[in-house]
């Protein structure tokens, strides 16, 4: 395996991360001014032109409203920002929020029979042979973090397969907001990764070009653990 030097976060990383999640937390509330670079400085103890890089960042992304001679102002992420956002929306404070979870839970579950449409009729046979490799690999263990991971992977084969650039960030964003949750997702996910007969079906019908088939076996797979995590979250917010 070739190795590669570690390198180290830089510095605009870190002040980016520091002040994006103030925004997303609500510590500077939409339509509020943001501080200086020089007061950014200052309050996190680096260089202006590392807030300046860090505030560039933000700008492209769509949470800073920069008016020239005016104060930069910060926009509500929930109208301008993107799926890139969800990682950290997910665990905030070192704790899961619930509502972002349920949210993306129901997307998968809203999403992922389309995607398998599109691949039924865009992928063909090749496809399934490499849709049964993944779950050959995910019937031979019985670890629920690699039974995740063999899932994850034959999802990603699908998402190659519908050939919508669209749905591949969309995949993109919400495997990087769920894989960090692996493990502790492991017990909810059994439901789930611990079927391969029904990831068979799903494999098969799209081999096999069979729209309609792929849509009902995506649901199959997909709404078991859906069910069960969101009754585990609605517990978890009653509580």
């Amino acid at each position: 395996m070739p190795l590669t030097p570690v390198t180290r976060r830089s510095v605009p990383d870190e002040v980016f991360d520091q002040v994006l999640a103030e925004v997303v937390d609500g510590g500077i509330g939409a339509g509020e001014a943001l501080p200086s670079e020089r007061r950014l400085a200052e309050v996190l103890g680096v260089s202006r032109p590392a807030v300046r890089e860090a505030l560039q960042r933000m700008t492209q992304t769509r949470l800073l409203d920069v008016r020239h001679g005016g104060a930069t102002t910060v926009r509500d992420f929930r109208r301008y920002g993107g799926l890139d956002l969800l990682p950290l929306l997910l665990v905030r404070g070192g704790r899961v929020d619930a509502a972002v979870a349920r949210s993306i839970l129901e997307a998968r579950l809203v999403v992922g029979p389309g995607v398998a449409v599109l691949a039924a009729e865009r992928g063909g046979p090749p496809l399934e042979a490499l849709l049964a490799a993944s779950v050959d690999a995910l019937a031979a263990t019985d670890d629920g973090v690699e039974q995740q991971q063999h899932a994850l992977a034959f999802w990603d084969h699908v998402v190659d397969a519908a050939d919508s650039m669209v749905f591949r960030l969309m995949f993109n964003s919400l495997r990087a907001a769920y894989e960090p949750a692996l493990e502790a997702l492991a017990p909810l996910m059994a439901a789930e990764v611990g079927q391969p007969g029904a990831y068979r079906l799903l494999a098969a019908a799209i081999g096999a070009g069979d729209p309609e088939t792929a849509r009902a076996a995506a649901d199959r797979v997909l709404r078991p653990a859906t069910t069960s995590i969101l009754s585990a979250l609605e517990a978890l917010e009653e509580s």
